[in-house]
């Protein structure tokens, strides 16, 4: 990792406020509410041969994430859709990663902080695959996770808010730090929920087995593979999944924008062989966002 250019040190411009401004002069105060009571939430998206995957899905759900935090976005959509674009363009990146983030700012500083301005920024940047090419062919291993995907009553389970990611965060560098590249979350009672920043999907006798996101969010890579398994005759079974039934799947994957669709061969004692089905959707959905991307040029 030694020869990764810090994020603050970058060359180039990215969206902030209204407006382009040099990368190195995006800052904010330390005492912004965003930083230190969780009051953010972002998007994570792939641009793929210079057009934006699933845009306008993105933008609606930072919207939403947003609405749920109690926080008023003061842009429009189609102004947010738009400096998505420019923020693209600016870097000259036709392959990438754009990052919008919304948050208050650091006019008051206690939990209540209804007078403060809301901040949107929207960064772009080249990021290959999110494993390595190498890792996600054979399948990557996830440890399970200590701690578990809240109850839809104790948090806002369905909003890409920053603060739902500190527990992720705990668990990605545990299992890193045993020689996995992720860990799988349970959720609060105890069911299959997702990994740290990817749902998942299980493959038995050529059915797909996914759960059910009613406490953690209902990606739209997931969205995108649900439907492409099933135009493809597939049958899709969205259920509560026991951790012991783990033992009885062929196939495990894991799907996200960054993840894309990646083969898993190991959940802790439980072990997967990418097969036929997960290579097809892999394969499916790479064609798809390509596609998208040919149809919009």
């Amino acid at each position: 990792m030694a020869d990764v250019i810090p994020f603050d040190q970058r060359d180039g411009s990215l969206w902030y406020d209204g407006r382009l401004v040099p990368w190195k002069d995006a800052k904010t105060h330390v005492l912004t509410h965003g930083l230190h009571y969780g009051s953010s939430v972002f998007e994570g998206q792939r641009i793929y041969g210079g057009t934006i995957y699933k845009l306008k899905e993105h933008t609606q759900r930072l919207f939403k994430s947003a609405e749920t935090l109690g926080m008023t976005i003061p842009f429009t959509q189609d102004q947010i859709n738009q400096a998505c674009i420019e923020a693209a363009e600016v870097q000259n990146i036709k392959d990438g990663y754009l990052r919008p983030v919304a948050f208050r700012g650091s006019e008051m500083m206690a939990v209540s902080a209804q007078n403060t301005t809301i901040h949107v920024a929207i960064a772009c940047w080249p990021w290959p695959s999110y494993f390595s090419p190498a890792e996600k062919l054979k399948g990557i291993r996830l440890d399970i996770a200590r701690y578990r995907r809240p109850a839809a009553d104790t948090a806002p389970v369905h909003a890409k808010a920053a603060g739902l990611y500190m527990i992720c965060t705990i668990c990605k560098h545990e299992a890193e730090a045993k020689g996995y590249a992720d860990a799988l979350m349970f959720d609060y009672r105890g069911y299959v929920a997702e990994a740290t920043g990817a749902n998942v999907f299980f493959v038995q006798e050529g059915v797909l087995h996914t759960p059910i996101p009613d406490c953690f969010l209902n990606g739209l890579t997931r969205q995108s593979v649900i439907a492409i398994a099933k135009a493809r005759g597939v049958k899709v079974v969205e259920r509560h999944i026991e951790p012991e039934e783990m033992k009885d799947f062929s196939e495990c994957f894991l799907t996200g924008s960054a993840a894309e669709v990646t083969p898993v061969s190991e959940i802790g004692p439980y072990r997967f062989k990418p097969g036929t089905l997960t290579e097809t959707l892999m394969n499916a959905y790479a064609d798809e966002v390509r596609g998208a991307a040919k149809v919009s040029a």
